[in-house]
């Protein structure tokens, strides 16, 4: 949201540590390095090219894509995100089924790329999808919160707070109008706005559902 940066969740706090919200940054964190290291031949081997998952090829590479980044500034943004969303998100599921939720938002959002630009030779790199399943899952859950949001406009800086259904709202209209033009330059790289809106939309449907199973389990049914 251009100069906008979401800090925290500022209406709740989680009734545990987001122990699977901490533990996925950490890999991220641990691959990037790994990336730096490896150089250009590590994303080779490691990021997602559509058009080879299309030939039935690397499909591993549709898990490993999604904690690796192209650049210090998007892992950093990407953590943020992640951070802001998260932990809510996790308490609200219960660790063991938010993982998985994770990793699915993660899955659907790169099949969304996939379908989006299927003869793509770009490699597709990032957390984005999965977090936007995350964003997705907080909108549905938590639409009244507050969020405690940094506000850089030039020189001006300041803390304010946004709705959680404006906030999100604003985010993913913003991404379902770019992804017509990140459509039409499949070759040009750049941010995979289909793989945003695919991963959101998961995150909205199957939110509900992920937290009911815990809410049974609580229950003992």
């Amino acid at each position: 949201m251009g100069g906008l940066i979401p800090l925290r969740d500022a209406s709740r706090e989680p009734d545990r540590f987001p122990v699977v919200t901490t533990s996925i940054i950490v890999v991220n964190l641990v691959v990037f390095i790994a990336e730096l290291m490896g150089g250009e031949e590590f994303v080779k081997r490691w990021a997602m090219v559509p058009a080879d998952i299309v030939a039935g090829h690397h499909w591993i590479t549709i898990l490993t894509a999604m904690f690796m980044h192209a650049g210090w500034m998007h892992i950093i943004g990407n953590m943020i995100f992640l951070w802001a969303f998260g932990p809510e998100v996790e308490d609200a599921m219960g660790g063991l089924r938010y993982l998985p939720f994770y990793l699915l938002s993660g899955l659907a959002a790169a099949l969304a790329q996939i379908a989006a630009t299927p003869h793509s030779t770009v490699p597709n790199l990032g957390a984005s999808g999965a977090i936007a399943g995350v964003m997705g899952a907080f909108l549905v859950t938590y639409p009244t919160d507050q969020i405690r949001t940094l506000v850089v406009l030039g020189i001006f800086v300041n803390v304010t707070f946004i709705p959680a259904a404006l906030w999100i709202g604003v985010w993913f209209l913003i991404q379902l109008f770019s992804q017509v033009g990140a459509v039409a330059d499949v070759q040009g790289g750049g941010v995979a706005y289909v793989a945003h809106v695919g991963g959101f939309l998961f995150g909205a449907l199957t939110a509900r559902p992920f937290e009911r199973l815990l809410r049974s389990d609580a229950r003992g049914t």
